[in-house]
């Protein structure tokens, strides 16, 4: 490694198609208070451009966190690699962070493996260590799990990031096996399955993502066919009711129908507890002929 250097941060260019996500989060805002008070412990690395600017390699958290301190320079390392070496340094560097993102895991291992194949190099037999800087803490089979999920459509790959997020607890999430099923589908199919998840408001378990890749297989794979097997009962779950929702929403408030669906659902319920009590205080039986 070369002698620490300061850069301008005006001057250091993101990694092309950088797959880890710079979120302004709470561990974010705690990297810039320990850069103002301790100042960075670890420079960044970069290697330089042939238009003379630089590329970030490693460090984007660290280099936010000083612009957001008003920092116009940062320390740095400049490395000599060559892109194919760049980016599996870069992806080798990012894995070490404690919170990574099924989506983020996907495209970084993509980049890596292809890279690894420019250079004649694959993953070792136990998957566990590659042809390259670091090693790689998940196994062979699930790293290729994790690049099948590069062929899911954003919003089918949102909803399995929402598992691992956990920001709202009331997000529909999905496990990286079903997902790995679901990324065979071609894209209109998965747009299908999307409106499927959402109007059910259900994501189908490991099983009955592998009945959903058969239906397209063989081209049996309609709403009315995905409809059923999302209703199926799982083994944890309890019976649901399932009502029309055109049906519905065309007795509420069109304003109602501009908030999100758990204010919905309170306000179907309270509607209901209100309605069941003034039958009750008249003594009158549910009129199921209405």
């Amino acid at each position: 490694m070369s002698e620490i250097v300061k850069l301008k941060i005006g001057d250091i260019d993101q990694f092309k198609n950088h797959p880890y996500k710079v979120q302004s989060d709470e561990s974010l805002i705690q990297l810039q208070e320990s850069i103002k008070t301790n100042g960075l412990l670890n420079p960044i690395i970069v290697r330089k451009k042939d238009n003379g600017r630089y590329e970030m390699i490693s460090g984007h958290r660290r280099m936010k966190a000083l612009e957001l301190n008003g920092e116009t320079e940062i320390d740095a390392y400049i490395k000599e690699l060559t892109d194919d070496e760049a980016t599996i340094f870069m992806v080798d560097s990012n894995l070490q962070r404690e919170k990574i993102l099924p989506s983020e895991k996907a495209f970084a291992y993509k980049m890596k493996l292809d890279a690894l194949k420019h250079q004649g190099k694959t993953l070792s037999h136990d998957g566990t260590k590659s042809h390259s800087v670091d090693s790689i803490k998940d196994t062979k089979t699930q790293i290729y799990r994790y690049v099948r999920l590069t062929h899911l459509i954003p919003e089918l790959l949102k909803i399995v990031d929402n598992t691992y997020e956990k920001n709202d607890k009331h997000s529909i999430t999905m496990g990286l096996l079903p997902a790995v099923e679901l990324s065979y589908l071609n894209k209109e199919e998965q747009k299908l399955v999307y409106m499927g998840i959402t109007y059910e408001d259900l994501t189908p378990s490991h099983g009955q993502a592998i009945k959903i890749r058969q239906l397209a297989k063989d081209k049996d794979l309609t709403f009315d066919s995905l409809e059923e097997i999302l209703c199926e009962q799982k083994g944890n779950q309890h019976e649901q009711i399932s009502f029309n929702k055109n049906n519905i929403e065309k007795a509420l408030p069109s304003e109602l129908l501009k908030r999100d669906k758990r204010y919905i659902e309170q306000y179907i319920i309270k509607a209901i507890e209100s309605y069941k009590k003034q039958e009750l205080e008249r003594g009158d039986a549910y009129d199921l002929d209405m």
